[in-house]
């Protein structure tokens, strides 16, 4: 049942966002000859008319159109006929375009205040987080940082903490011996190690035989991470210097010790490396009893597990008066959709792979699970972002979508007059064929996911 709601909510999204062409264009007396729920492409599962509009239902689901006269060659009306979208001012006619983007934008407004009306409250996307249970081995150090079972952790390295993925990252990244040193802490570490030898250079091997000290203090990698990776909106990866697997054995022969005895294979530099590639510490900032403490760091291990379970708790936003229905839904809309802009531009750098990509199939399991969870409410929260995220790729200048639309309605305000149908319709056909592919592959990508995971 979660499910078929799921699938209800994404197609009144569809359905919105076509009603929105439709509407704008009954308002200009433009004549509309087709509604059609799904893309044209394959089997047509039901047909009708009502009035003067062919109301068609097609197998591939993953979309909706408006036609008018213009799209028909042997359409009955004539050239000059003021019901052709063609014939209607420029203005008018990026108005039509622009209303399905708009009236998703409004049923995205419409379904957060409705669930804020309703349960007098939004989430605000961030979690307190808290220390549940401690489970380390004695001797890990965990034990000795001072931290307590109830204790709200408020900050990791100095990144603000209100998700759990946040901490996770930080921590496994954290990882004792990860191979991956930056080169600052590297230069740091080389600079003690030649102040203790400096009868050596950076890039001489040391002959065999000889010994050097190695310095007590080092410099150790601190994992942090910008606000954009903390909230998952890109992806968090490691930068530095990866550690070459033929420096490994240099590893074992420097555990514990302050004196090394060269066997001729390797750097002054090769030390330092390995010397980098060490703990990493991970210091905590935690709430207790009202007061903040900061704990004495604490060491991963190589797997990246400090002993630790935690506890999330969600906080909300107040939606008891009116003022705060619409200020609330608006900070929710903002902050969500501020953070899925930032994602479709990680998508369009390369950043996030296509692999990753997913759509409806996906979507509908997630809201589903998140409906049979959570209730309904997160369901219609979730159709709300999906509302906008539909806003904002019919919006993109590309053809095929409503801003590519736009985007020949523009040209044709710059030069004086119309492309060339045939240009149009070429760029456009292609654009489409790209856009069906593109739509397998992520369907492609959610039956892999859902199979998978």
């Amino acid at each position: 049942m979660s499910i078929i709601i799921m699938i209800l909510l994404l197609s009144l999204l569809i359905l919105v966002h076509e009603a929105g062409h439709f509407l704008a264009a009954r308002l200009f007396g433009i004549k509309v000859d087709k509604f059609g729920f799904g893309l044209p492409v394959g089997p047509t599962l039901y047909r009708t008319k009502i009035g003067d509009v062919e109301i068609l239902v097609h197998a591939f689901l993953l979309g909706g159109y408006v036609s008018f006269p213009d799209d028909d060659k042997d359409c009955e009306l004539p050239a000059d006929s003021p019901e052709r979208f063609t014939n209607k001012p420029i203005w008018q006619r990026a108005v039509v375009v622009s209303a399905g983007v708009i009236a998703n934008v409004i049923c995205a407004i419409a379904l957060v205040m409705l669930v804020a009306v309703v349960s007098h409250k939004l989430p605000s996307g961030n979690y307190k987080i808290f220390a549940a249970s401690i489970s380390a081995p004695k001797e890990a150090s965990i034990w000795k940082s001072g931290i307590k079972e109830g204790d709200r952790i408020l900050k990791v390295n100095g990144c603000n903490i209100d998700n759990v993925y946040s901490f996770i990252t930080i921590v496994k990244n954290s990882a004792k011996s990860n191979g991956i040193i930056s080169q600052t802490t590297i230069d740091k570490n080389f600079a003690r190690l030649k102040d203790l030898n400096p009868g050596l250079s950076k890039d001489e091997v040391i002959p065999a035989g000889i010994a050097i000290r190695l310095p007590e203090n080092l410099d150790k990698d601190i994992v942090t991470m910008d606000k954009y990776a903390l909230k998952g909106a890109k992806y968090f990866k490691l930068e530095g210097i990866k550690l070459d697997d033929s420096l490994k054995p240099l590893a074992n022969e420097l555990i514990g010790k302050n004196i090394y005895t060269s066997d001729g294979k390797y750097t002054m530099y090769d030390v330092a490396k390995i010397l980098s590639n060490g703990d990493h510490p991970i210091n905590m900032l935690v709430e207790r009893d009202g007061k903040t403490l900061e704990l004495k760091p604490i060491y991963p291990d190589e797997k990246g597990v400090i002993g630790i379970g935690l506890r999330a708790e969600q906080t909300m936003i107040n939606t008891n008066t009116l003022p705060s229905i619409v200020k609330g839904s608006c900070v929710y809309l903002w902050d969500n959709t501020y953070l899925m802009m930032y994602s479709l531009g990680q998508l369009f750098t390369g950043n996030i792979p296509l692999k990753d990509m997913h759509g409806v199939v996906a979507i509908t399991k997630i809201g589903g699970d998140m409906i049979e969870k959570s209730g309904k409410s997160s369901g219609i929260l979730l159709a709300a972002l999906i509302s906008m995220n539909l806003a904002i790729l019919n919006i993109l200048p590309i053809p095929a979508l409503d801003g590519g639309h736009l985007l020949f309605l523009f040209i044709e305000k710059i030069i004086g007059k119309p492309l060339d149908e045939k240009i149009i319709e070429m760029i456009s056909s292609v654009f489409f064929s790209l856009l069906i592919i593109l739509m397998i592959l992520v369907v492609f990508n959610d039956i892999t996911l859902l199979v998978g995971k």
